[in-house]
């Protein structure tokens, strides 16, 4: 701050005004009495050979700010609490667990309340939540139709959710698969194949009255990522995935497993008839 007022006081215009003396002009004592007060300035006592000086020269002893001079504030670093060392470090002995009991002597179970009925038991249940339920994100006949009709899916193929995700007929988030809705069911005009999770009556009765098919698949998580994001395997240096069976209880629910990558041609159905007849000669 003073270094700063200095600086601006010499170079002012009214000093540089200032007539030139053969003898050096004083300096009172209170403003710089001696170096001790102010140790970045010293006095030389060469003689003035510069207009526009007080009569004498200042040259900077060393610099305000260095290296050395850095520190943290104070209590920015707290050293770290030495117990059982002794009485006068004020946790010796006990190291501030008081005197004997439970919790003196060593660790005791997440929730104990010495004995009483815990907590997690007074307080009785509430609500449900099933671990085993899946989760179909819905989409319509008529969305299907619609996206058709602008050219985003080709009608002449087969329609997997796979089709449907990049067409944006589903959102990305696709938690266990897709369920198709019968809404707009009077848009579908023409024979369209499809392969969903889920199927209600009246989706699958319309699409079958135009001539098309659908067939309810089962991917598990890993691959219902390997039908939606083939290109995640390919870049981590992954083989897709085998199709996963269906669980014994979801047998009933679904047509096939699920086919990777993902299918351009559907899958015709067999009847049990068609199955056993085919069986025989072989």
């Amino acid at each position: 701050m003073l270094r700063r007022r200095i600086t601006s006081l010499l170079s002012s215009s009214t000093l540089q005004n200032v007539p030139i003396y053969s003898e050096p002009i004083k300096i009172s004592q209170h403003i710089f009495t001696s170096s001790q007060k102010f140790p970045f300035l010293q006095f030389s006592q060469r003689p003035i050979s510069s207009v526009g000086s007080l009569g004498c020269q200042f040259r900077r002893a060393y610099s305000l700010l260095s290296l050395n001079d850095l520190q943290d504030n104070k209590g920015a670093r707290k050293q770290k609490t030495r117990k059982g060392r002794g009485i006068g470090s004020g946790k010796g002995k006990t190291a501030g667990r008081g005197h004997k009991g439970q919790k003196a002597r060593g660790t005791y179970k997440f929730g104990f309340e010495g004995g009483q009925t815990p907590l997690r038991r007074r307080v009785p249940k509430r609500g449900f939540k099933n671990p085993f339920s899946l989760t179909f994100q819905p989409v319509g006949l008529g969305k299907i139709a619609k996206l058709i009709n602008a050219g985003k899916i080709d009608s002449s193929e087969l329609i997997t959710m796979k089709t449907l995700k990049d067409s944006g007929a589903i959102g990305k988030q696709i938690e266990d698969g897709a369920r198709l809705m019968g809404r707009g069911a009077e848009h579908i005009q023409w024979p369209i194949h499809l392969e969903v999770s889920r199927v209600t009556v009246r989706a699958k009765a319309a699409v079958e009255a135009a001539g098309g098919s659908v067939r309810r698949v089962h991917y598990n998580k890993l691959g219902l990522r390997a039908l939606l994001k083939p290109e995640w395997f390919e870049k981590k240096g992954r083989l897709l995935p085998r199709p996963a069976r269906p669980p014994p209880k979801l047998k009933d629910k679904v047509d096939s497993i699920g086919r990777l990558p993902a299918p351009t041609k559907p899958l015709p159905f067999v009847t049990e008839e068609g199955e056993s007849m085919s069986a025989a000669p072989a």
